[in-house]
């Protein structure tokens, strides 16, 4: 069974590296980042909640405490998504997926200040890798430059990703369906932007070329947020937050690759080992996340075989 929860998160992680296509395609035309983060929520959420009407309306139902932890959820998504979309303008679609994709380090980092979990010394050299990645990527070394909000805001987008995982896996350890979470989310994404964003400037960038403009918002919808976070959440509900995470590194190799195939992208030298410093962190975080999972079915087969001499 783990080996579709793999292979979720790999496919959630290449079909959210299509969002830099869209974003540099559509924001020519005057859509602003959060603009398309609303769009993104209000196409998946009527195409999820068609869905739900069709198949199974169950998928509605709330129960208890859980409304409040979708409005967490679809906050977080707004964080994501929308800083997502405003690095890209303000950056590259490469280095704001790399910047977003810090998210990893951070979950580890949340862990360790509010779950107290142990922090190792593997767990301090990705979080030090991590640091001269973003360095590189910064431009700080090579005199390169690179709009210093663009980069903050790339930073926030993995502070906003990391609680997304945090959550997701939250609910999905509490029994809430992960079509449930991804509707709600979507719900509450788009209601956050459509308040904070100008509605109406929607339709003015979409009436410019109404015949490219809306195929490519429903593709937007579609393609980056109901099938990934969908194959995403399904995927949390058997592997730690840590790990799908790692896993959904993917995505920022993806996003690379489209943007120099589609998008004629250039990465200098120091973005691209800055991108490499930063992969690896999450590859050496991923291995501690193993070593952790390693000592606990140690621990615990060593308190069985206790047991059971007990019982003897």
């Amino acid at each position: 069974m783990k080996t579709r929860a793999f292979i979720c998160i790999v496919l959630a992680g290449v079909f959210w590296g299509t969002s830099g296509i869209f974003s540099k395609v559509l924001s020519p035309y005057g859509f602003t980042a959060w603009q398309l983060t609303a769009l993104r929520g209000v196409v998946a959420f009527v195409c999820l909640a068609l869905f739900a009407l069709l198949r199974d309306r169950r998928l509605f139902c709330v129960r208890g405490r859980a409304m409040l932890l979708y409005l967490c959820i679809g906050l977080a998504l707004f964080g994501t998504s929308g800083c997502y979309f405003a690095a890209m303008q303000l950056t590259s679609v490469s280095t704001a997926v790399v910047l977003m994709y810090t998210a990893p380090v951070m979950v580890m980092l949340f862990s360790v200040l509010f779950w107290k979990e142990r922090f190792t010394k593997l767990k301090l050299l990705s979080v030090g890798v991590m640091l001269l990645g973003c360095v590189l990527v910064s431009g700080v070394i090579g005199g390169l430059r690179l709009d210093p909000i663009g980069f903050l805001v790339g930073l926030l987008s993995g502070v906003s990703y990391a609680s997304y995982n945090l959550l997701t896996k939250y609910a999905t350890q509490r029994g809430l369906p992960p079509a449930s979470i991804t509707l709600y989310g979507a719900l509450f994404m788009a209601l956050i932007a459509l308040f904070v964003c100008r509605p109406l400037g929607i339709l003015d960038a979409a009436a410019k070329r109404p015949a490219l403009t809306i195929p490519l918002i429903l593709l937007l919808g579609a393609l980056t947020f109901i099938l990934p976070y969908l194959f995403y959440a399904r995927g949390l509900k058997e592997l730690p937050a840590g790990t799908a995470s790692s896993l959904s590194i993917v995505e920022p190799m993806a996003a690379t690759l489209f943007s120099i195939a589609f998008l004629s992208e250039k990465p200098s030298i120091f973005s691209v080992l800055g991108i490499l410093l930063i992969l690896t962190a999450v590859f050496l975080l991923s291995r501690a996340d193993k070593q952790k999972s390693a000592r606990i079915s140690a621990a615990q087969t060593a308190n069985d075989k206790k047991k059971t001499e007990n019982k003897v």
